[in-house]
């Protein structure tokens, strides 16, 4: 009932925005301005203090929409929108599926007119032979990969920083998320990554068979600080520090060779992260990543929300709420997540191959 009761206030919630002109290739309804609490940490620092909320997504055309959404929803929960920095991770020059990141970031300013952030460029070719196919199209994007590089696309003065998926909204203040990682990852001085983390799920099936009965089986978890246990790599917050350090983007890297010559894992980037983090995660509080809202990876279906407290809803999955409702067969959720598009409904979404600015 308490999960029905916050549908219903965020639903009351929604304030009308004005509708951008539609000389500008996106279409969408501008943010209204979110203001700050009377006293705000960081809200005129520059970009390396380090009282700022650091938060890294991607932008590419298809997931723009779900990106504006999450983004929308984090202003619209946090007390304090200025001491938020945004860093959102662009394709440099055009992606494969035709968009261009510099038009991405410029839909971004014009929307948030406000928010604070950054576009730093990722190079596709960086990661691009690395890449095996998966059970999904959608994982096999290059950018989907870009999360592996935040400790060398982000600058050195960024120590900690909160990794989110597009698919996201956030329904609570995401400096909760922030301090309570931070406490975690304070207190565990090896760890590089905290992460709700989900024990009761079968970590075996991440991995093929090949992985189990070859040379690898159980001797890349052997040494671990914890039991190994899967977590959700839509939702982390990292230490950049101690992820530079290490080099942990190179050990990824590595998993990913192995991949490619034997075929250990189905699942784009999620298993050689497990390879390289599970056992070593700071687990958070569940609350923070209510997942699996898009169903599987094969198989759209309608999900609901797991029993407890909910301050992050994630449509991982192959279903995302946008498709759904464009569809006109959106599942219950998704009109939650429909309270936070900014999308015009009066203008049909424009394809990837025909983004420009005017």
């Amino acid at each position: 009932m308490a999960n029905v009761a916050v549908f219903f206030l965020l639903l009351m919630s929604v304030a009308f925005a004005e509708v951008l002109p539609s000389s500008t290739f996106f279409t969408y309804s501008e943010a209204p301005k979110f203001r700050d609490a009377d006293t705000c940490p960081a809200c005129t620092a520059g970009d390396c203090d380090p009282d700022l909320v650091h938060i890294a997504m991607t932008l590419d055309a298809h997931y723009l929409r779900g990106s504006i959404a999450a983004v929308h929803s984090i202003l619209r929960h946090t007390s304090f929108p200025d001491s938020l920095f945004f860093h959102f991770l662009t394709t440099a020059g055009v992606s494969d599926s035709g968009d261009s990141g510099d038009e991405l970031a410029a839909a971004m300013r014009t929307i948030f007119p406000s928010l604070r952030f950054s576009a730093n460029r990722f190079r596709e070719d960086r990661v691009r032979g690395l890449i095996s196919g998966s059970i999904r199209p959608a994982l096999e994007t290059p950018l989907n990969y870009a999360r592996n590089y935040l400790g060398d696309l982000l600058p050195l003065c960024v120590r900690r920083v909160i990794y989110l998926d597009s698919d996201i909204l956030v329904v609570d203040d995401i400096r909760l998320l922030w301090d309570s990682a931070s406490t975690a990852l304070n207190a565990a001085k090896p760890a590089a990554v905290a992460a709700p983390e989900y024990c009761h799920a079968n970590f075996s099936r991440y991995f093929t068979a090949t992985f189990w009965k070859g040379p690898w089986g159980r001797l890349p978890f052997e040494g671990r600080r914890r039991r190994p246990c899967y977590f959700n790599t839509g939702v982390m917050v990292l230490d950049l520090n101690r992820w530079r350090a290490k080099g942990y983007s190179r050990q990824i890297e590595r998993w990913m060779e192995v991949q490619k010559r034997n075929r250990i894992y189905d699942l784009g980037s999620l298993p050689p992260f497990l390879l390289v983090f599970a056992g070593e995660v700071e687990g958070l509080d569940h609350r923070w990543n209510q997942h699996g809202l898009g169903g599987d990876n094969l198989k759209e279906s309608c999900r609901v929300l797991h029993p407890g407290p909910v301050s992050l809803l994630h449509w991982s999955g192959k279903g995302k709420p946008w498709d759904r409702m464009d569809a006109g067969k959106p599942c219950p959720i998704d009109h939650l997540w429909n309270v936070y598009d900014l999308f015009s409904p009066a203008v049909t979404p424009p394809s990837s191959s025909s983004l420009s600015i005017s």
